[in-house]
């Protein structure tokens, strides 16, 4: 998808859904749910088809869920990125995160969902700074996954 905000396009999928006399249930399937993902990058409308298809085959709601990026959680990140790249002020983390304050408030990410025969189908549709600030919270994750680990082995060796 090309474009940063995907609020008119979160629009557009609820008159559509809601045209087709379909409901909408709010709601995120996660990793955890056995799944399919609907694969159609090149057409930008498929989500209308994966619309098309949970009427089809008798759905009767699709789970709708968005992310906005929250200022909050932003600089939240932000000053992670910092304190973990202290004193490199040009550290990528840093920078990256930075560079998100432009997409604050905007919607980077739309699920659709329908359950059929005990699987979820998922649509979901993405921006590239969105994809970008889940790695960074991954990377960041990660990081913080490494100190704390290091500080126990830390304290396991100290009581020996």
């Amino acid at each position: 998808m090309s474009t940063d905000n995907l609020h008119s396009l979160k629009d557009d999928m609820v008159a559509f859904i809601e045209g087709h006399g379909m409901r909408r249930l709010p709601g995120y399937v996660t990793e955890d749910i056995p799944s399919v993902v609907w694969e159609d990058l090149a057409n930008p409308d498929a989500w209308k088809d994966f619309v098309e298809m949970a009427k089809h085959v008798g759905a009767p709601f699709i789970t709708f869920s968005e992310m906005a990026l929250d200022r909050d959680e932003l600089e939240a990140l932000i000053e992670e990125a910092g304190e973990m790249n202290f004193p490199d002020e040009e550290a990528t983390e840093l920078v990256e995160a930075q560079w998100l304050r432009k997409y604050a408030g905007m919607v980077g990410y739309i699920q659709l969902g329908f359950v059929y025969q005990g699987i979820a189908f998922l649509h979901e549709t993405t921006t590239e700074w969105y994809e970008r600030f889940q790695s960074l919270l991954d990377d960041i994750d990660s990081f913080n996954d490494i100190v704390i680990d290091d500080a126990h082995e830390q304290d396991d060796s100290e009581d020996n």
